[in-house]
């Protein structure tokens, strides 16, 4: 263990850019399980020559700057399921896009449903929101 220690000092190691890699080896890999394919083959050893190259590589600031470009990359992709995986998640919050300045609204849930009105903090603009879930009441009761 001392020696793979000893050994990784200097290196750049684990980023998020080799989880990636890793999750498409995957994905190809049980791809090629029912394709059989060269090609698949060879890209699979490609992906694996890579992250391989990038986990021993003594070049920090280059596969710095090559994360960096793919949480770029990952964050654009993923931002439009974020909203949604929020609205479902958060039971007291609705998250809704400003029409005009693109931010994101984290508005708390009307006691019953309907159309509501909003004002963007940011721009000042007026959000409309269309509200589909009610949020529960607890009814607490004091004991005498």
């Amino acid at each position: 263990m001392k020696k793979l220690q000893k050994f990784m000092i200097g290196r750049y190691g684990i980023d998020d850019l080799y989880t990636g890699l890793f999750l498409l080896w995957v994905l190809l890999f049980l791809i090629n399980i029912f394709c059989n394919n060269i090609i698949l083959n060879i890209g699979e050893f490609g992906i694996i020559f890579i992250m391989f190259y990038r986990c021993f590589s003594k070049k920090i600031d280059k596969r710095k700057n090559e994360n960096q470009r793919f949480l770029k990359l990952k964050n654009k992709i993923l931002k439009p399921w974020l909203r949604w995986y929020h609205n479902i998640k958060d039971k007291d919050h609705i998250y809704k896009k400003c029409p005009k300045c693109k931010t994101i609204l984290k508005l708390p849930l009307p006691m019953e449903r309907g159309i509501k009105h909003s004002k963007c903090p940011k721009c000042g603009k007026r959000v409309t929101i269309l509200v589909l879930k009610c949020q529960k009441v607890e009814f607490i009761k004091n004991k005498k």
